[in-house]
């Protein structure tokens, strides 16, 4: 796996995981949703991903956006 595949992979399941929290713990869990997003959307822009980095350093071979 390529580590934009895995940054994407990452991205969705904490999405998922945002959503069941939110529905089944608390509304504020909406607010990590939010987070993600951001994140995604900044990352888009600037090039810098804390996940890519840190799917990096396990060993995954970079792929063509980070």
């Amino acid at each position: 796996m390529s580590l934009d595949r895995a940054v994407l992979a990452f991205a969705g399941v904490m999405v998922l995981l945002s959503v069941v929290l939110t529905v089944f713990v608390s509304i504020y869990w909406l607010w990590f949703t939010a987070f993600i997003g951001l994140n995604m959307l900044q990352s888009a822009f600037t090039g810098f991903c804390p996940a890519a980095m840190i799917f990096k350093k396990l060993g995954l071979k970079p792929g063509t956006a980070f």
